[in-house]
């Protein structure tokens, strides 16, 4: 009789203990998860305010050196220059489709190429800092199936790893169908093929979009989200980048901007258009420039870790051109350094310029095949003393 009392007693603590006990699960679980995504501390960046008196100055060269850039008017995409984050000259022109006269304006996000491959090595260099992987930590105790053993993360973002490119050995069709590639994919078929290193790891430097192709498979890995949901929580939606995003070949063929050849020839897509971290993302001049003034802030990279990106890792050659981590540079024998990284995909030529010592930022992208996007760098001068020796086109008045 009295065991029947104590029943429902023991039960109903049965019940608090097992609902705590819920209870500390979700909350860890909720902790993990948000300490997963790995959202940007709000950002303190302050510079100086920029007078009307050097905006003019300076815009009045930007608009002369733009004009000698291009004679025709013909910028299909987007042109922006600013200092201390405040804008001091922007072009828009084009179409973003040309079958039905979609025009490219400030809000028209155009395919970065390459210049894709900046943001994929500021969400790994996030997850560094937050001790999620280390810079030095081989890549095959990331991705168990990646057949490389001395290759590490460090070595994909500087592009030291010798791994053979992917557009190149899935070229071949005893190798690959021509069915559209995923990451996944590539690193499936170096599981399965094995393929020679171009060079050992770390001999040498040797640009190659595989690297960048796995540094989102790693990324995928450790926040386990899609490189596409990660790249938008963890980097586009914490800075404000509301008109950028990852392709998804699925989803976004028929509304994503086109590509066009010189001739206004429309580029197709084809089987490489699914893969992404060396490419891939789409973007817009203004949400670039959040980006790019993120950077300046000590809460984006502890000091020392951003110390290490903005410096060079292959001195075999002599020259002035080198590679940090993510970000190419022109290192001179005056001290001088100018960062930037240009993209190259089917029509879409891109350039992003980023003056670290002058708090420069400028940006030239297009949807249609030309070279233009290229010289933007020689800006430079008109902001720094950088050693830059204009083409006759080019000089600034």
């Amino acid at each position: 009789m009295k065991f029947t009392r104590i029943l429902p007693y023991i039960f109903a603590l049965t019940c608090v203990s097992c609902l705590k006990e819920k209870s500390e699960v979700a909350e860890n679980t909720k902790k993990e998860v948000n300490d997963t995504v790995l959202r940007i501390a709000p950002l303190d960046v302050k510079l100086n305010k920029v007078s009307l008196k050097y905006k003019s100055a300076k815009t009045n060269s930007i608009d002369n050196f733009y004009h000698k850039l291009w004679r025709k008017d013909d910028l299909s995409g987007g042109f922006l220059v600013a200092k201390n984050g405040k804008i001091l000259y922007e072009k828009y022109g084009g179409f973003a489709n040309r079958s039905n006269k979609v025009e490219i304006t400030s809000q028209t996000p155009v395919h970065l190429a390459s210049v894709s491959k900046v943001f994929t090595a500021a969400l790994v260099l996030k997850l560094i800092d937050r001790n999620k992987l280390q810079l030095d930590q081989k890549v095959n105790t990331l991705l168990p199936e990646f057949p490389y053993e001395d290759i590490t993360v460090r070595m994909l973002l500087n592009h030291r790893s010798g791994l053979p490119n992917y557009a190149y050995f899935c070229d071949d069709k005893a190798i690959w169908d021509r069915s559209m590639l995923t990451n996944q994919d590539i690193l499936n078929l170096f599981a399965q093929h094995k393929f020679n290193l171009y060079f050992l790891p770390d001999k040498k430097f040797g640009y190659c979009n595989t690297n960048y192709a796995m540094l989102a498979l790693i990324i995928e890995k450790v926040t386990h989200m899609n490189y596409r949901e990660a790249m938008k929580k963890i980097v586009f939606e914490p800075l404000g980048m509301k008109n950028t995003y990852v392709f998804d070949y699925q989803k976004d063929r028929e509304t994503a901007s086109r590509s066009y050849k010189g001739n206004n020839v429309l580029y197709g897509y084809d089987f490489l258009d699914d893969v992404y971290g060396d490419k891939n993302i789409y973007s817009t001049p203004r949400d670039m420039l959040k980006f790019d003034l993120a950077t300046y802030s000590k809460k984006f990279l502890n000091p020392e870790l951003y110390k290490e990106v903005f410096q060079g890792y292959s001195y075999e050659h002599k020259g002035t051109k080198n590679y940090g981590l993510g970000i190419r540079l022109h290192e001179w024998e005056t001290g001088e350094k100018l960062f930037y990284h240009n993209g190259w995909w089917h029509g879409n030529t891109t350039s992003y310029v980023t003056l670290k010592k002058d708090t420069v930022t400028i940006i030239a992208l297009s949807n249609k095949f030309s070279y233009k996007p290229y010289k933007v760098w020689k800006l430079a001068p008109l902001f720094g003393h950088y050693p830059i020796k204009p083409d006759k086109d080019d000089e600034l008045e």
